[in-house]
């Protein structure tokens, strides 16, 4: 299958990156990922194009066998463009449609109000990554604490292991040591450089401590990975899309994704 989306193309990068194991069955990919099966959109399928309604049953049918220990249901739909009428049978069959910006950028500037009281680096000691796994845990606290916190442990190990390997860094703002505000970038092929998880502590939103650390980031990659494009993928509805469009991101793509946390649960 050739993958036509730059979103799903760095996607899959990372993935491969991170031990996931991606099977190529013609018309879509078969994406694992072993080492953490609780991670939705690394254990997937990729579809080449929307399915047919009558072909939606067999589908779900498909993801089920594939993914047999997995109680969700994850499918992506290839393509730089989204159309809601094409995927409507899969929304009537209990999936959730999620449609991203993908957003990319060749250079970078300061955000409006920029934030000068935090350090910003990447992460590097045991505590470092561990203040990772709490921040991440503090701005989703909408997801069951226990199993979120194995799906973020077993993640950031993964992360940690590329940072080590030099596919990238994870990059932090600490205001008094406590991190604040991370995410990850990391080389995902065809001189591109992918985003990761941008996520700010509840309680220091409004700051600029996001677009500030996005900023220094990616000068960071543009200049130390040898890439050309940076890659994000945003919420097109979500405030934090303003402050990657104030630091030079700009809307190439849309990201197609289809979501069912819990397929043992029927849609009212």
């Amino acid at each position: 299958m050739d993958v036509q989306s730059i979103a799903y193309r760095t996607d899959l990068a990372l993935l491969e990156l991170g031990g996931s194991v991606v099977e190529d069955r013609g018309d879509r990919l078969v994406v694992r990922t072993p080492h953490n099966p609780t991670f939705h959109w690394g254990n997937f399928l990729l579809l080449d194009r929307p399915p047919a309604a009558a072909d939606v049953p067999v589908l779900l049918a498909d993801v089920d066998a594939t993914f047999p220990d997995s109680t969700h249901r994850a499918i992506g739909v290839d393509g730089p463009t989204s159309d809601p009428d094409a995927l409507a049978p899969l929304v009537a069959a209990g999936l959730s449609l999620d449609v991203a910006a993908v957003m990319t950028a060749r250079a970078t500037q300061a955000p409006p109000r920029p934030n000068a009281d935090a350090t910003y680096r990447p992460l590097a000691s045991d505590e470092d990554w561990q203040q990772r796994v709490a921040l991440a845990a503090r701005c989703n606290e909408d997801h069951p604490a226990d199993e979120y916190l194995a799906f973020m442990s077993s993640k950031a190990r993964t992360d940690r292991a590329l940072t080590q390997a030099g596919h990238g860094a994870w990059w932090g703002a600490f205001v008094d040591g406590r991190l604040v505000s991370s995410l990850g970038l990391f080389r995902a092929g065809e001189g591109s450089a992918r985003f990761q998880s941008v996520e700010t502590d509840p309680a220091f939103r409004g700051r600029g401590l996001a677009g500030t650390l996005v900023h220094e980031t990616s000068r960071w990659g543009l200049a130390e990975l040898d890439v050309e494009t940076l890659v994000m993928v945003a919420d097109p509805d979500y405030v934090a899309i303003r402050i990657y469009r104030s630091v030079g991101f700009a809307e190439t793509e849309r990201q197609t994704q289809l979501h069912q946390p819990d397929r043992r649960v029927s849609r009212p």
